[in-house]
């Protein structure tokens, strides 16, 4: 018997399990490396992830240009067959959104995941008229990106409310760490899939009614996310709740250089048949000693 929440009825991937938003590799001149990125995609499925996510926050999506964005769609939706693909679509404006969306399905992903729009601020109507032209352009589910830290713009429980009424609209994954409104949201909207977006937040997220998560430390160690679903699923909650102090853990190394540095630097120390490279700039990479810090963080919980 499963013990892992149900997917809503509204999702008809019916998403659940590990999604990890994957990395998009560099080359050294900062070019986008397809077949590296491709092959990490690849990479989280073999290890039993549920999903994949190209163009996340892990995926460095603003700071591609289109046709980038576009290649990593392409490449990642040729490299995995076994669960679906939901591409990251979001920008500043609905009219790119649109066009990004279209192209994700026209590639021949499975699915879409918005974020909400980003530097200009975003009321009610906004909000909703913008996820109503996408939801309308597209045929496949579209699913709502909340990281409000992020994007300068929340949505309130009144605005979900509305969203959840559009034809299209599968789920919300949610990173805004904002458990009462996750809760709440969750249990206002049972026919919707939410998927938990932060890894602090994973075994909380099941108890709340997440039905997955989209987790950073599943780029590098998808085994140990997915042996965290597992537990959890087979009714093991002592289990899945130590795996989730395990990641809290791998999460605190990860954060000892710059934002986001941690997960290539940490792919970099695994026996992996591809490279991913750096960050893009303006972000950087970690030096040395961070590096150094954090493989023996690593080493010591036994995951190198």
């Amino acid at each position: 018997m499963a013990h892992a929440p149900e997917p809503g009825a509204a999702d008809p991937l019916a998403l659940h399990g590990v999604v990890p938003p994957t990395v998009t590799a560099f080359d050294e001149d900062e070019s986008v490396d397809y077949e590296a990125t491709a092959a990490h995609a690849a990479f989280v499925v073999e290890h039993g992830c549920h999903g994949v996510f190209p163009l996340g926050t892990n995926g460095e999506f603003p700071l591609l240009t289109v046709e980038e964005r576009h290649g990593v769609v392409e490449a990642v939706v040729d490299a995995v067959d076994d669960v679906p693909v939901v591409a990251g679509v979001g920008a500043p404006s609905t009219y790119e959104t649109v066009q990004h969306a279209e192209h994700a399905e026209t590639a021949g992903a499975d699915g879409v995941i918005v974020v909400t729009p980003y530097y200009y601020p975003l009321d009610h109507d906004g909000a909703v008229e913008h996820y109503r032209r996408v939801a309308d352009a597209v045929d496949v589910p579209v699913y709502i990106y909340h990281i409000p830290s992020k994007t300068g713009n929340a949505l309130s429980l009144e605005t979900l409310d509305a969203l959840a009424e559009l034809d299209g609209l599968a789920g919300v994954k949610d990173s805004s760490k904002d458990v009462p409104w996750l809760g709440q949201a969750i249990d206002d909207h049972p026919e919707l899939t939410f998927l938990s977006g932060s890894d602090s937040l994973l075994f909380p997220g099941l108890e709340v009614g997440c039905t997955g998560m989209v987790s950073a430390v599943a780029n590098v160690f998808p085994e140990l996310v997915v042996d965290l679903y597992e537990a959890y699923d087979d009714g093991d909650e002592a289990r899945a709740r130590d795996l989730q102090s395990t990641v809290y853990d791998v999460r605190d190394a990860f954060k000892r250089g710059p934002y986001m540095a941690g997960v290539k630097t940490a792919l970099s120390l695994r026996d992996v048949e591809f490279e991913v490279g750096s960050l893009r700039s303006p972000l950087r990479t970690m030096d040395a000693e961070d590096a150094a810090a954090m493989e023996a963080d690593l080493r010591e919980l036994g995951l190198l």
